[in-house]
This record gives C-alpha cells, sequence and structure tokens, in this order.
C-alpha cells in the first residue's frame, strides 16, 4: 500500500512517498481503509524525534483517520465490515490502511463526509476531555485559551463555550483573532501587542482567568501563572512554543492552584475506551449542530510534507486534512 514514511529524524523535507505492507488486525484490532486523515501539531513533532512516542524506523507518522472498516480482529463486535468510522491510530493514519484498536473506533453518522470526520476527534477530544475531564470547567467560569486560533484551541473556543464559560482567546493577528470570535470568544487578546496579564485582569474585574488552556507554553504559560485566579488550573496541553517551563511553586501555593498535564495521546494507550466515550458525545453534538470543524487546508496524501511544513510555520488555522484516493 502507499504510504508516507519517515526513515530518519528531521523535518518535513525528509519524508517520502513509498510502499509499506498492509496491516493484519490482531485481537481487538481494526484495519480501516483510509478516506482521509487529520494533521496535527504532534505529527511534527514525532517525525523530529522530539515526541514522547519514538516509532522505530521506517514509520508512518498520523494519528487521526476517517475511513471504512476493512477488516476485523478476533472479538471485535462494536463495527462491523463496510461501517463509516473515525479512528485514533497511535501512528500510521498517513497511508492507504491503518490498524486502530476497536475500543478507538467510531461509527459516524452518513451524513458527516470523511474530511470532516478526520478533522473532528483529536482536536475536539483533547479540548472535551482537557476541559471537561482534567480542568473541570464549570459553567460561569473564565477560560483563557492561548493559541486560541490552531487546531486545537478553535475547538476549545467551542467547546468552552457550549460549557457555558466566559471564554478569552489569545492569538497574534487580527485575522485568527476574528476567527476566534466567529467561533463565540467572548474576548480577544492579541499577544503580540497586549500584556496578556493586564488585559485579563481588566476582563475579569482583577480576578483572573479560572482556566487557563495552554498548548503553547513558553511565555504564555509564564502568563498564565501571573493571570490566574485563586484556585483557578491551568491544564498543559502542548508546548508549540517550543520552550518547557517551571512552574512557580511559590504562586502554585499561595493561589491555591492545581498545574496538570493532558497528554492525549496517552489515553490511546492506557484507556482506548475513554476516547471512544469522548467522541460519541462530540459526534453527537455535531449531530446537533453545535460543532463546526474549521479545515482551513485539503491536500492529498503525497502532500504530507507540505502541510507539516505549513503547521511548523503556523500557516494554517483551525485544522489541515489529507485525502487517500477519489
Amino acid at each position: 500500500m502507499k504510504a508516507i514514511l519517515c526513515t530518519e529524524w528531521g523535518g518535513p523535507e525528509k519524508l517520502i512517498v513509498g510502499d509499506a505492507p498492509s496491516p493484519s488486525p490482531g485481537p481487538g484490532e481494526v484495519v480501516i481503509d483510509v478516506k482521509a486523515a487529520g494533521v496535527n501539531f504532534a505529527d511534527t513533532v514525532v517525525i523530529q524525534g522530539t515526541y514522547q512516542l519514538k516509532p522505530e524506523f521506517p514509520f508512518t507518522p498520523g494519528l487521526e483517520v476517517a475511513g471504512v472498516v476493512a477488516q476485523l480482529g478476533d472479538g471485535v463486535d462494536s463495527v462491523a465490515v463496510g461501517d463509516r468510522v473515525v479512528g485514533i491510530p497511535n501512528i500510521g493514519a498517513f497511508a492507504e490502511q491503518v490498524l486502530v484498536k476497536a475500543a478507538a473506533v467510531v461509527r459516524i453518522p452518513d451524513s458527516m463526509d470523511f474530511e470532516t470526520a478526520a478533522s473532528f476527534a483529536v482536536a475536539y477530544s483533547t479540548s472535551h476531555m482537557a476541559l471537561g475531564y482534567r480542568a473541570g470547567l464549570k459553567a460561569g467560569e473564565t477560560l483563557l485559551i492561548f493559541g486560541a486560533a490552531g487546531g486545537v484551541g478553535l475547538t476549545a473556543v467551542e467547546l468552552g463555550k457550549i460549557m457555558g464559560a466566559n471564554v478569552i482567546a489569545c492569538a497574534s493577528t487580527q485575522e485568527k483573532l476574528d476567527l476566534c470570535s466567529e467561533r463565540g470568544a467572548d474576548h480577544v487578546i492579541n499577544y503580540t501587542e497586549e500584556d496578556i496579564r493586564e488585559r485579563v485582569k481588566e476582563i475579569t474585574g482583577g480576578k483572573g482567568a479560572d482556566v487557563v488552556y495552554d498548548p503553547v507554553g513558553g511565555e504564555a504559560f509564564d502568563a498564565a501563572m501571573r493571570a490566574i485566579n485563586w484556585e483557578g488550573r491551568i491544564v498543559v496541553i502542548g508546548f508549540a512554543s517550543g520552550d518547557f517551563n517551571q512552574a512557580r511553586t511559590n504562586i502554585v501555593m499561595v493561589k491555591n492552584i492545581a498545574v496538570m498535564g493532558f497528554y492525549w495521546g496517552s489515553y490511546s494507550i492506557h484507556k482506548p475506551s475513554a476516547i471512544g466515550e469522548s467522541m460519541s458525545e462530540l459526534i453527537q453534538m455535531w449531530k446537533e449542530g453545535k460543532l463546526s470543524p474549521h479545515i482551513s487546508h485539503g491536500m492529498p496524501l503525497d502532500r504530507a510534507g507540505e502541510a507539516l511544513a505549513m503547521m511548523m510555520g503556523r500557516k494554517s488555522t483551525g485544522k489541515m486534512v489529507l485525502t487517500v484516493g477519489d
């Protein structure tokens, strides 16, 4: 089968289009004929060897897929051959077929096209589980979102509003901030022109944000420590800035705050059923018209390297999707 192959650590330019063995399902596994695959920031760091997951060469990146069930392993009765599904493999989605644990595979409605489905799972499930399951966001609280126009950030804006929060979106350009406002942000901050702490304090009457959603790290995390409310929660999603931080424990203690991590990919290993449950809830929200995935670019599979380069250069908003076949 055709697949995008990573044969050495490096940037997107190192990826090649090649042939890989077709997968066979083991017990509790499903093989999916790929129709579309979502592009995620995690893919850019996996190929550079700086992600938590370090596969053996050669490997195929891609952790989000939509397609049709082709084969079932022993014991799988949650889906059937021919079902239209979305699935979360740890790796391997940038190919014509991919192997996925059945617990992380969910049927999609006939009305949901494959491109939408492939843009859906990782970004929405990350925000859904991080805000609800980890941070315990409550209606009426103030949610501060960094990288708010990006793949996960924009879903946090949408879901934050659905959960009843007062949403503050941070981004680097007016175009991105306008997109956040269109998706429901109550307030926006251009962090290249405004002081985040001062603006958050102004918006909240001096209290600060109750929950901070941080997929950026670096200066954004430092700003979060200064802009957090008493008993606030900072949920660390990633490090798009490339910088890691040390939390100042005196602030943690004095403000009674919690700094928590959320590594979505670990759930596909340790608790795939949690992802399946999250996706089922999110698909129901989509069916009810509450969610509207924003896809800024769609490209064929053989342009995967170009798509990843665009993501690294922050030249996309929302999600990018690779399509396979017709």
